[in-house]
């Protein structure tokens, strides 16, 4: 579908001011979505929320496709609800080499987590007193996935974090007296999972409720992949290509050699059997958009171009450069989607190695693809990222996550062509002319006929390479930007976004 012309910020939860270490849906998250409607934005995108596991990606690593990541759980609120005393609210033990601007979820993981033991055992302790309905009503109507989930988790802790497919073999494989035994075993770590996914789903609920009360829509990203080691993959194994002896991925997703990666990208991720998933009619996946149509507004859907074809590689392969592409059911699934769901208000991230067919599928179902204005200026006038070929249906950015921020790409990746291409296009003489480059770019995508412009908040701040959020080219390290208080969002910043804003009918 397309949407109305609109602009809006790129700010994951994480990155958000917290006295805990890492950002949460506390008073914070109310202050951005404050400035926001001040600023005119009408959009807040997010990456996506689930619980994360090796190296902290959302995309990459979360433990399940459907779940809240319980780090984002405001403690604050949690006091409010008399779950917590203020004394409980202590602070993560800081180390010599700590930045406040980078989470350390080495610390912050068991301390937030020991804090919010403290508040489900004073809710069990509630519910003996008396139910709790809102409680109640949330595991029934998503028990689909929060039993199989909930399980995962207390099994996962009692196996020191080990790989499910590394259990017992009863357990791995899911056999019914085996799971019903664990299921009393755990109990309570069962339940301790279920509270917490019932705060975060809560408090996430509240906070999307007040954005659009704001008329400001919230957009999430579906990342395509799942990780092997989530309750996904371990309660759903017939949907994946999975060694029928180990357990383990037969293949890996990635990417082939591009922009980002002389070797490719290698992500560790299964892939889909789309031919088990088609004789279900696709029942997963529906869920899954169903679940996540729950949280946000619109879904952005990451590396879109794997629903026509996906880049597997056979499991073993140090790098992505021997796989092969192999053809997806892209247009059924999206004709059952929409058949079941109604309209999509989906995006579609369109970068990488896109063909005619990626584009075709694209543009059946009239999803927006994405513009980023980094990559526009390699090349002559024809480069199809540069704003004077853009279709009104397509998303441009500065640049993403996975970017360099605006800043840190004029200091460090920029080539001298690619500046004085950026010069000539912005109506300069020499790029040595041009003060504010994060400026110019939020002009020229809000400037730009495309229907929604995306701005990361580090570009509205003015920040360089060490604000960056994800570099996909090496593996450690990413996922940890923060900014450290609201008052960075002042109201000249917000004016001047505002005049911005509305000088191009956004």
């Amino acid at each position: 579908m397309s949407f109305q012309r609109a602009s809006g910020i790129l700010l994951h939860p994480t990155s958000l001011p917290s006295r805990f270490g890492i950002g949460d849906l506390g008073h914070s998250a109310y202050e951005f979505v404050d400035f926001l409607q001040r600023s005119g934005q009408r959009l807040w995108q997010i990456l996506p929320l689930g619980p994360t596991g090796y190296e902290h990606s959302p995309y990459t690593m979360n433990f399940s496709a459907f779940a809240g990541n319980p780090l984002l759980i405001s403690l604050e609120q949690l006091v409010q609800e008399n779950l917590l005393s203020q004394e409980e609210l202590t602070l993560p033990p800081e180390s010599a080499d700590d930045n406040p601007n980078r989470v350390n979820f080495d610390a912050v993981i068991p301390h937030k987590m020991s804090i919010l033991r403290l508040a489900y055992e004073r809710f069990q302790h509630s519910l003996s007193d008396k139910s709790n309905p809102e409680y109640e009503q949330f595991c029934q109507m998503q028990s689909a996935w929060l039993d199989d989930y909930v399980l995962f988790m207390a099994l996962l802790e009692a196996n020191d974090g080990k790989p499910w497919s590394q259990w017992e073999s009863a357990i791995a494989r899911r056999e019914p007296s085996a799971l019903q035994a664990a299921a009393q075993e755990f109990h309570d770590s069962i339940l301790y999972h279920k509270f917490l996914q019932f705060k975060i789903f809560q408090q996430w609920s509240h906070l999307r409720a007040y954005a659009n009360g704001k008329n400001i829509q919230i957009v999430g990203d579906i990342s395509i992949y799942v990780c092997h080691n989530s309750s996904d993959v371990w309660a759903n194994p017939e949907i994946f290509q999975l060694d029928s002896q180990t357990l383990e991925p037969a293949y890996i997703a990635g990417v082939p050699p591009d922009y980002f990666s002389a070797t490719g990208q290698l992500w560790g991720n299964p892939v889909y059997d789309w031919e088990k998933l088609q004789r279900t009619n696709f029942a997963w996946w529906i869920e899954r958009f169903r679940a996540t149509l729950q949280y946000v507004d619109i879904v952005r859907i990451d590396h879109f171009r794997g629903f026509e074809a996906y880049w597997r590689v056979p499991a073993g392969e140090e790098t992505a450069i021997n796989g092969e592409w192999v053809k997806a059911p892209g247009v059924e699934f999206f004709e059952t989607l929409g058949t079941t769901l109604g309209s999509l208000p989906v995006m579609a991230e369109d970068l990488g190695i896109i063909t005619p067919e990626v584009e075709e599928l694209r543009d059946r179902f009239d999803f927006p693809g994405m513009r980023i204005l980094q990559f526009a200026f390699g090349g002559g006038s024809d480069n199809a990222y540069l704003p004077h070929h853009y279709v009104k249906n397509c998303v441009v950015y500065p640049g993403t996550h996975d970017n360099e921020t605006t800043i840190g790409w004029w200091q460090e990746g920029a080539k001298p062509e690619e500046k004085q291409m950026v010069a000539k296009y912005l109506g300069y003489d020499s790029p040595e002319e041009i003060l504010e480059i994060n400026w110019e770019f939020i002009r020229t995508a809000l400037a730009s006929v495309a229907d929604l412009a995306i701005l990361p908040l580090q570009d509205i701040l003015g920040l360089d390479n060490s604000a960056r959020m994800n570099d996909p080219s090496v593996n450690a390290g990413n996922w940890r930007w923060r900014y450290t208080s609201s008052d960075l969002l002042t109201s000249e910043l917000s004016q001047r976004l505002l005049e911005m804003t509305q000088l191009y009918s956004r």
